[in-house]
């Protein structure tokens, strides 16, 4: 009430968190200087910003798909700019969803000038979903898994995956329950560092996963032609795992993984794959911030010597998908998709691969925005991901596209 101007959010106030939006202003003076900010309050209490400078055009109108932004958080023609380039006031944190039943509400206001940003001329709220209409949580306790089910509305049948995360561990279901909002049947699947799972097992066991696998494929809503599985980082290698030694699994996604067994022993029927040999000495830290850089700490890939921990991903019949970033700090893993990549096309098997300029570690469903540095759950330390904010915002926008065809595709 007795705004000076309308900002609209289109097609609607409540969308999916990833879905992009059009932010719209009317009512401001023909080329008015004014300041737009964005404003989220995470569920810790933590506050994330980011604002630009636009100029209206000369109806004292502003689309942000079509006004570059002059200064600010970031410059140019950035549709949801606002979004990714969020920003908490507190260094280190990372956005990320807990409750994926309630959504982020994100404030969108608009200040007049490009300077103290005294004067409000109006304001509204874009609510972000993580959970589509009608789309079922089903926490999972049964045997020794601990996972959360989401089931899409309707009767299906729908393509069935296991979503894993890294080694920080704990259950994260916010990229579980915006896939199955999308159509799939997903498992989210904690592995490391929850409830009665231990921070850093001694050991991981396949029959973990396979269980996970039978539970999945016994849901009725899910299709009886094969199971998908998707991980980031420790997870995209347990995905590798999980399609070369498990049968049924007929699509794997691989994020800034690697096909070799790290820090845990991985136990299977009847075998062991031992760690990749690695020393924590040649982690680099930085003496100001406390930073560490980890990307060094395991012995060259390439040494025959460390081949006893391979996982020997050309005996899967599964499909692959590799997606990193070439601006990954915390881990090598361009080099080491490129030479499981390689490894597998020499087996005449079906792979696909793309490498992201400017994109760290975290390669996230889109427009949450970059972390560059966190503290590792795990570890307890602050860990460098790596990343540049726009170059990250747009390869998460492709990857999560591109993950999505390839289990339509396969499953």
């Amino acid at each position: 009430a007795g705004m000076a101007a309308r900002v609209s959010v289109l097609p609607s106030r409540r969308c999916l968190f990833d879905d992009p939006v059009q932010i719209r202003v009317a009512g401001l003076q023909p080329q008015q200087a004014v300041t737009l900010r964005a404003s989220l309050v995470d569920e810790s209490g933590e506050l994330f910003q980011s604002h630009a400078l636009y100029r209206a055009g000369s109806g004292g109108e502003l689309d942000l798909s079509r006004s570059p932004a002059l200064g600010g958080s970031y410059l140019g023609v950035e549709p949801m700019g606002l979004f990714w380039a969020l920003q908490s006031k507190t260094p280190y944190k990372r956005l990320a969803k807990r409750n994926v039943l309630t959504p982020f509400c994100v404030d969108l206001e608009v200040y007049e000038g490009h300077g103290d940003m005294s004067r409000l001329l109006g304001k509204c709220t874009n609510e972000r979903w993580f959970l589509g209409e009608g789309v079922k949580r089903i926490s999972v306790r049964e045997g020794r898994l601990r996972a959360t089910l989401f089931l899409p509305r309707g009767p299906g049948p729908f393509p069935g995956l296991i979503d894993l995360y890294g080694s920080g561990g704990g259950l994260i279901e916010y990229r579980a329950s915006l896939l199955a909002s999308r159509g799939f049947v997903t498992l989210a699947l904690a592995y490391m560092s929850f409830e009665d799972i231990p921070a850093v097992p001694e050991i991981v066991e396949l029959s973990y996963f396979e269980e996970a696998v039978n539970f999945l494929r016994k849901q009725q809503q899910v299709k009886d032609t094969g199971i998908g599985v998707l991980g980031l980082s420790k997870g995209g290698e347990l995905a590798l795992s999980v399609a070369t030694f498990l049968p049924g699994i007929k699509a794997a996604v691989s994020i800034s993984g690697s096909s070799f067994n790290s820090f845990v022993p991985l136990k299977g029927d009847g075998f062991t794959i031992p760690v990749h040999p690695y020393d924590l000495k040649r982690m680099k830290i930085s003496d100001e911030s406390g930073l560490v850089d980890f990307s060094d700490v395991l012995d060259d890939h390439t040494d025959p010597a460390t081949w006893n921990c391979r996982i020997p991903v050309e005996r899967s019949l599964a499909k692959f998908l590799f997606l990193c970033g070439l601006d990954d700090m915390n881990w090598k893993s361009d080099l080491y998709c490129r030479d499981t990549v390689q490894r597998l096309q020499q087996h005449g098997r079906e792979v696909e691969f793309y490498s992201y300029s400017g994109a760290g570690h975290l390669l996230e469903p889109p427009y949450l925005p970059l972390c560059k540095v966190s503290i590792h759950r795990v570890l307890g330390k602050l860990v460098h991901w790596g990343g540049q904010w726009r170059e990250h915002a747009k390869a998460q926008e492709d990857a999560w596209h591109r993950i999505q065809a390839f289990f339509w595709q396969h499953l």
